[in-house]
């Protein structure tokens, strides 16, 4: 980014854009993010795939096997926060967001059938729950004519917490249903 956003609209036109810049771009900074939830009553965190971003419902969306640890987390707590980093843009984004697990319906079978010939789908197919010990022999092999571990997480933004880090000082903006300010980074 050439020219340094100055006004509170143009940084959050600028964050939408760029998250869903991120959905389009594998290679983009903000595609993988950080997700935390809560276990119990401990702090529980891991990256996630962004795969789409509805900027006007204010919402992303990302892919997960329906037998996670993290997917009972999100039905019994459906709070979180997803966070972002840009090294190119010295930019990180944090978003408390309330989260939605989707493992049947329409949606989710227009998605699978998007991606179900994609490397990625093989994450779905496995007839062992993530996390599940594998032993010592040959893994499992995948299921293949099945969607049934296959789950979509939709993500509806909260507030946007963002911040620049910058030589010429850094800056950040916070962005909820009250509308945006500057706040002290």
């Amino acid at each position: 980014m050439s020219k340094r956003i100055e006004t509170l609209a143009e940084v959050q036109a600028t964050c939408w854009r760029t998250l869903q810049q991120c959905a389009r771009d594998r290679l983009h900074e903000w595609r993988v993010m950080t997700l935390a939830t809560a276990n119990g009553a401990q702090a529980d965190a891991r990256l996630v795939v962004i795969r789409d971003v509805m900027p006007d419902a204010q919402e992303l969306v990302f892919y997960t096997d329906s037998r996670s640890p993290k997917v009972e987390q999100m039905r019994l707590r459906p709070q979180g926060v997803l966070v972002a980093w840009s090294r190119q843009l010295s930019w990180q984004l944090r978003m408390p967001v309330e989260l939605t697990v989707q493992t049947s319906g329409l949606e989710v079978s227009s998605r699978w059938a998007l991606m179900k010939m994609s490397p990625s789908a093989q994450d779905y197919l496995s007839p062992l729950p993530p996390g599940a010990t594998l032993g010592t022999g040959d893994p499992p092999r995948p299921e293949r004519a099945t969607r049934e571990h296959f789950a979509v997480v939709t993500a509806r933004v909260l507030s946007m917490d963002w911040m620049e880090l910058h030589a010429e000082g850094h800056r950040r903006a916070l962005f909820d249903d009250t509308g945006g300010r500057w706040v002290q980074p």
